[in-house]
This record gives C-alpha cells, structure tokens and sequence, in this order.
C-alpha cells in the first residue's frame, strides 16, 4: 500500500478546509444552532419530553446525523469533482497509485471532516440542553460508519455529476427531506400506523433510530436492524466504487 499517496491525497483535502474554515465548519455549525434555538424555544414549549427525554435533548442526535449525512455527501463530492473538472484527475489516475488508494485518500478526508463537524455540533448542544451518552462506544461507531458510508455515497456522486447544479441536487433535494422524514424532530410511534410503515422504507430512519439509541436507549428500531441497513448501503457504495474504477466510468470517458 502506498501511504505516502493516500497521506498525501489526505493532507491536501483537510488543507482545503482550512482554506475555506467559515463555510466547512462555522455555518454548519451556526446553522445547526439555530435549529436547537427554533426547535427548542418554539417546540420545546408545547412538547416537555418525549419518551422520557427533553424534546431539546431528544432532537440532538437527528441534527447531528442531519449535519452528518449532508456534510459527508457534500465534502466527497466536491473532493472528487474538481480534479475531474480542472483535468488533474487524470495525472492521479496515472500515478502509481491505485484505486484503493484513492478512494481511501478522498474518502478518508471527507469522513474525517464530517466527524469533526459532528463533535463540535455535539458540544454545542451540550451547552443548549443537557446530554446523556449511554453508550459512547456506539455513538462513535454510528459516527464513524455513518460518515465512511455517505462519503463513499457522495464520491460516488461527484463522478457521476455533470455540473454543480447535480452535486447540490442529491444533498439539497434528497439527503435533507429524508433526514427530515427521518425522525429528527419526532418519534416515528407519534405517526399512524400507515405512516409509520411508509416511514420505514426511509433509510434515514434506521440511521436516526440507531445513533439516537446510542444516546438514550430509545429506537423507533431495533439497533441490529439499524446496523444491518447500514452496513448494506456501505457494501452498495463499496460496490459502485469498484465498478466505476473497474469500467472507468466517467474517468477515462
């Protein structure tokens, strides 16, 4: 394995941030707060708890796998859609570097990105409402396999993508009313029976329901089932990424 290559590749994507520090961290951030001020004082009011939870602290673990889901699609995306734009991809492409490498690189980056970002939002919060972990081991997990999965996702995006107005569409348009209809702001219980089993084809549900449980042990589903889902996009995102290198599509065409 060539570390060198995939350091390199890694290094040159977290500069990027700090180049850009305001828009990767401090809107998302400042976005974030918002909603724990909105939601909180809005909300908050009418609904005390929910399951025995704060409804303030019972909406933090879904606004921080909103940021998550959007931050992760969203930093791989653009990693990989500039070299494509400006041509350097190609000299990448030619290097002795080999897919893996690559996909490790960019990837890598952009999961590492999008955990930082969840951290910080997850302080903020604490200074918002009180916050209970559970079980801290599997809030990281879920952090973790949750960013290498939508970053593999938004990679895969960004090779795809024709312009810039396709790598906003997916996250702007998908990502954000999934994550939405994906028990952020409520318990999935709350809605009707028919509703309840529409939601559950939300693949965000499962995300959701898992990290939340992390929190405060309350799942709108069981945690296996929430792992299970996961791990079967990430073998998805795996397998369109070896296809795509294995084809060159949109690479060598």
């Amino acid at each position: 394995m060539n570390l060198r290559a995939i350091g390199a590749i890694y290094a040159f994507e977290l500069a990027r941030t700090r180049r850009t520090l305001v828009q990767s961290i401090v809107a998302p951030v400042l976005s974030t707060s918002l909603y724990f001020v909105v939601f909180g004082a809005a909300i908050g009011t009418r609904i005390t708890e929910i399951e025995g939870v704060s409804y303030g602290a019972f909406i933090v673990p879904g606004l921080v796998m909103l940021t998550l889901l959007t931050q992760s699609v969203t930093n791989a995306s653009f990693g990989i859609y500039f070299p494509r734009f400006t041509g350097t991809i190609y000299e990448i492409l030619s290097a002795p570097v080999s897919a893996f490498e690559i996909v490790v690189g960019y990837v890598g980056a952009a999961a590492t990105k999008s955990i930082i970002l969840g951290l910080i939002i997850l302080a903020t919060a604490a200074l918002f409402v009180p916050l209970r972990i559970a079980h801290p081991a599997w809030m990281l997990a879920f952090l973790v396999l949750t960013a290498v999965t939508f970053s593999l996702f938004g990679f895969v995006l960004g090779l795809w993508a024709d312009g810039f107005e396709q790598l906003q569409f997916v996250p702007l348009l998908i990502i954000t009313p999934l994550t939405f209809l994906g028990g952020t702001f409520y318990s999935v219980s709350v809605l009707p029976p028919l509703w309840q089993t529409v939601t559950l084809f939300n693949p965000v549900v499962y995300l959701v329901s898992g990290f939340r449980w992390s929190f405060y042990e309350i799942a709108d589903v069981r945690v296996g089932v929430s792992l299970a889902m996961t791990g079967l996009f990430l073998l998805a995102c795996l397998a369109a990424v070896w296809w795509v290198f294995k084809t060159g599509y949109r690479l060598k065409t």
